[in-house]
């Protein structure tokens, strides 16, 4: 049983690399090291020292907390607006309480959660067992699409009820011995929340809450007075949004915003930035629906064609590291014994003109898709594979997209008619378990996978259902399974975040920093509160 004392939220420092300087062959890349003239920085608001101003890549997509998980909607919701029942550690990788105060396993299938008293929500409703409940059974048993949904539970409902104010069981259809790690990805709502729409505008029980969103401008967030933990130090928060990294530090070094995210690797070298790993890795899903995709010579030729180590030292500054698996060190299920596939351009050939050879349409167009301000360099990674694709015989395309248009293409139902994807993403593994990645990402049906075998689903659901290190074995194996068998994604970098701090605020960056940007964790760089 846990204890009941509040959650630490410790942070680690990030561990910047030195900067690489090698261009890509064939290709060279300029960017310009100039700030851009007006940047616009003006509605992020002025400096008064009570507002934490913030720039992003983009607008967030939505404040709904059931989209928690995604990158875009997290960073500005999660443990700033609303909070979980249990947190994750970024740093040990504990579970740790936050509106709950403990759990245990009561059942083989149950588990028990003592929800904190003396909570409010914004609403200044107070926080029961039964809004818990809601919240679990908003996001997982309704027809809402929540991302949670898909991303931590699958395809399984869960029995939720409130035995009194301050007690839960949640009950699974079938033993689940992580099921409070997956419960840390639940932010809590009020049961007055809409169940027939997200909504736009959140309630929770976090630190701060929202005061205003003008579309294309700007999120605002005002304190909440009433909060049940340490009040945070800045009174207001306030997003806005550039899409172009230059701008973004430029922000920073004109004293326009005190934190800016994904900043361009050529900006690590000032005092003002810090780089931290993120738990983030790229790799190219290759949809193997559409021919010449649905070979696997085909497949395998693609991962053979990717120079990783010329992609990491020129286009993401050295803050990266080579990958061969979806999962970072760290993990559970990562498998050490696993090694980046080394670009084989004369391997690569043979196999797609073989596969020519036995009649598949290997010059059928690919169009990788690639989304905006994914990462710093994402549009310059985008025609780096594009190059190197068509090096070994491929015909490819890049088609560079906006947040909405590649979630089209990232999540089932996916779409048809569109020809043979290859679509570049950046999963991060924040709940440090490979149960999570692989059924999303490489389950047959999974709601990130285009397709699968029945031997791997098989693996995946036996892994699933372990503990301790048989856990960590079965992960490991399937996963190598996966690149020998499958080749649904051909791996390219375990990224690194790098963030514009202003020399005015002190924050220590952490692995799980670019999903859920805690603001409660910045202090004024002297120590003075308001």
């Amino acid at each position: 049983m846990k204890s009941s004392v509040s959650s630490t939220r410790r942070a680690a420092p990030g561990r910047p690399r030195a900067v690489g300087a090698m261009l890509l062959a064939g290709l060279v890349f300029v960017s310009s090291g100039c700030a851009v003239a007006g940047s616009g920085g003006g509605d992020a608001g002025r400096a008064d020292g009570r507002t934490l101003r913030v720039v992003l890549t983009q607008e967030p997509p939505t404040l709904e907390p059931c989209e928690a998980s995604l990158t875009g909607t997290g960073v500005v919701v999660r443990s700033n607006i609303t909070e979980p029942l249990v947190e994750r550690d970024p740093a040990s990788g504990e579970l740790d309480p936050l509106l709950a105060t403990g759990w245990k396993q009561t059942a083989p299938r149950t588990w028990t959660f003592d929800i904190r008293s003396g909570v409010t929500f914004h609403n200044g409703a107070p926080l029961t067992a039964e809004d818990a409940a809601f919240s679990i059974d908003r996001a997982v048993n309704s027809d809402l699409a929540c991302n949670v949904e898909g991303y931590v539970f699958g395809n399984d409902d869960l029995e939720v009820e409130a035995v009194d104010d301050h007690r839960l069981t949640v009950t699974t259809e079938e033993p689940d011995p992580i099921l409070p790690l997956r419960i840390s990805f639940v932010e809590i709502v009020p049961r007055t929340t809409d169940t027939e729409a997200k909504v736009r505008v959140p309630v929770g029980t976090g630190p701060y809450a929202v005061g205003s969103w003008k579309a294309g401008a700007a999120i605002s967030l005002d304190r909440y007075d009433g909060y049940w933990g340490e009040a945070p130090d800045f009174a207001r928060a306030r997003y806005v949004w550039r899409s172009d990294a230059s701008v973004r530090a430029a922000m920073i070094d004109k004293g326009e915003a005190e934190i800016a995210v994904a900043l361009d690797p050529t900006e690590a070298g000032k005092d003002t930035t810090a780089a931290y790993p993120n738990n983030e890795t790229t790799a190219l899903r290759l949809d193997g629906r559409e021919a010449p995709l649905d070979d696997l010579r085909v497949r395998r030729a693609v991962d053979l064609a990717v120079d990783r180590e010329g992609i990491v030292d020129a286009l993401l500054g050295g803050l990266a590291e080579p990958a061969g698996q979806l999962v970072p060190p760290g993990v559970v299920g990562h498998n050490d014994e696993i090694s980046p596939t080394r670009q084989n351009v004369t391997e690569a050939r043979a196999l797609v003109e073989r596969a020519a050879a036995d009649g598949v349409p290997t010059g059928r167009q690919i169009t990788l898709v690639a989304r905006n301000g994914m990462f710093s360099g994402v549009s310059e990674t985008a025609e780096a594979l594009q190059y190197q694709m068509q090096q070994i015989g491929l015909n490819v395309k890049v088609r560079m997209a906006d947040t909405a248009t590649h979630l089209q293409y990232q999540l089932r139902p996916l779409p048809e008619d569109v020809g043979p994807i290859a679509l570049l993403i950046m999963h991060g593994n924040q709940a440090g378990d490979a149960g999570f990645t692989t059924s999303q990402y490489l389950l047959g049906d999974g709601p990130q996978s285009t397709f699968g075998t029945e031997a791997l689903d098989r693996r995946i659901t036996e892994a699933g259902a372990l503990s301790g290190e048989k856990r960590q074995r079965a992960f490991a194996d399937l996963l190598a399974e996966q690149n020998e068998d499958v080749v649904q994604y051909a791996h390219i970098a375990h990224m690194s975040g790098l963030l514009g701090l202003s020399r005015s605020i002190r924050y220590e960056p952490n692995s799980a920093t670019g999903d859920e940007l805690r603001l409660s964790e910045v202090h004024p760089a002297k120590g003075a509160k308001d």
